[in-house]
């Protein structure tokens, strides 16, 4: 069975299609095509903006002229993280079905935000489903800093009720999210000539879960850069460790799954390493094993490498990646259960000239509390003798408890299924706090079906809930 044989035909089919277009963030040239095309075919007007942004139109149905319009939203780009090595810029996501679920082959399933665009096409392209006008809006770059978003000029849209569909859990009203931040530092080391007498290996991790950064950050999982460092920090304290390369991570936005370092140790201690290691991986599975089942350590010999790090540079590398905080920082009290502030170590990188990269995200839903966490990841850091840099970060989304859309939703979820939707905040970026920037007087709220494992090639989508929440979406444009 495909993809193109579920119901409704018209939403699986446009998934489908999304899925064969290569989409990463700041590449979106494809898809940007596709929609204006979509566009010219089904005789709706539409435009685009300078950064890339489509808004396509259709104009109200029978009975519905007199409706103040609505705006449906969802992002083009799509998070490229993969098992195997994969061309996110010009191979299509092998999608599939498993029970009740559409995942990827070895990939990101690019259901985030895939199946809200999907959505809006169906919509679009239908003459069944009443609505008032529409104006559905594809914004670029979301994933990786909203940089569309950011870019959207006045007036592009003029509906004053939005919809988000970039929500991943069934039966659930988003109205508010939580704002972010980016930062990152530079150590600049010395490479010094590897010394005689050394033993060189590699020790790796993979087989981490990995995840959304915002929505995962509170499941407890394994951050490949913080386990692999910690053995390196030990090995550090009991041998004379000699660095030569760390890579971790990839995102930003996600927790970093996978990551190996190179080094080498005197001969002499060449069996204590492989003490350490045993020991270390009896600790960490002792720890992690229930949450991730599949993570595997490694290490082996390897090639001795012609440089390695300044001793005092490895030394303060290590010392800086083991102090900088990673994951829940604070609760909402405000909302039970809500993550208010977190923090991602996400990717330790080596750069050309000798740079070695860290990068690190922070989230709160009270905006003080993100630059204080930010702040603080500076000073560690800082201490480690980096060069540091902020991004411009975006703004939370403050809950409106009093929203008309919110209680249309209510309503209809209530008809529809017999059971009272929750209302909700969620602990990641959603571009809702940029639009209320730019249209303060918009009253919105976001849903999406139940995706699990997004950000990570384990990202799932269901295919019961998102027949239910299409069946929603439409429910409540009637109302």
């Amino acid at each position: 069975m495909d993809l193109k044989t579920l119901e409704p035909k018209a939403l699986w089919n446009y998934f489908y299609e999304i899925t064969q277009i290569p989409r990463p963030s700041k590449k979106e040239e494809k898809i940007i095509a596709y929609l204006q095309q979509f566009g010219e075919k089904h005789n709706l007007s539409s435009k685009t903006d300078k950064a890339g942004n489509v808004l396509i139109y259709k104009p109200a149905t029978k009975g519905y002229e007199g409706k103040d319009a609505v705006v449906l939203q969802a992002h083009m780009d799509m998070v490229g993280e993969s098992n195997v090595p994969f061309d996110f810029d010009t191979e299509p996501i092998q999608a599939y079905i498993d029970g009740d679920w559409v995942k990827a082959k070895d990939t990101t399933l690019g259901a985030d935000n895939g199946i809200g665009m999907a959505m809006m096409l169906a919509i679009l392209a239908s003459d069944e489903i009443p609505h008032p006008a529409l104006e559905c809006l594809f914004t670029v770059d979301e994933e990786t800093g909203l940089s569309g978003a950011f870019a959207l000029e006045k007036n592009f849209i003029t509906g004053k009720t939005l919809i988000n569909l970039d929500s991943e859990d069934d039966g659930e009203i988003f109205i508010g999210c939580a704002g972010g931040v980016d930062t990152v530092g530079q150590i600049e080391f010395k490479p010094d000539k590897a010394p005689e007498g050394y033993f060189a290996f590699e020790v790796s991790i993979k087989g981490l879960k990995g995840g959304h950064s915002g929505d995962d950050i509170d499941k407890g999982l394994g951050n490949a850069n913080k386990i692999l460092n910690r053995f390196l920090w030990k090995v550090n304290k009991e041998t004379d460790l000699r660095l030569h390369s760390f890579d971790g991570g990839k995102q930003r936005n996600a927790i970093p799954r996978e990551a190996v370092a190179v080094g080498c140790i005197p001969y002499c201690d060449k069996e204590k390493l492989r003490v350490l290691f045993n020991l270390f991986v009896s600790d960490v599975e002792g720890e992690k094993g229930k949450v991730e089942p599949k993570m595997k350590l490694s290490l082996s010999s390897g090639d001795m490498p012609e440089n390695v790090m300044d001793k005092k540079t490895s030394d303060a590398l290590l010392n800086t990646l083991y102090a900088c905080p990673h994951g829940v920082i604070a609760m909402s009290i405000d909302m039970p259960g809500l993550v208010e502030t977190s923090t991602n170590l996400a990717s330790v990188k080596m750069k050309e000239k000798n740079i070695v990269e860290i990068t690190t995200s922070q989230r709160s839903s009270i905006e003080s509390s993100k630059y204080d966490i930010a702040c603080q990841v500076e000073s560690v850091l800082l201490l480690g003798g980096a060069e540091v840099k902020h991004g411009d970060g975006y703004p939370g989304w403050k809950p409106n408890l009093n929203s008309a859309i919110l209680k249309k939703a209510e309503e209809s979820y209530k008809k529809l299924f017999d059971a009272d939707a929750k209302v909700r905040a969620i602990h990641a970026g959603l571009e809702c706090g940029l639009f209320l920037e730019k249209y303060p007087y918009l009253d919105m709220i976001s849903i999406g079906p139940a995706m699990r494992g997004v950000h990570s090639p384990d990202e799932m989508l269901s295919i019961s809930s998102t027949q239910k929440c299409f069946t929603w979406l439409c429910d409540i444009l009637k109302r």
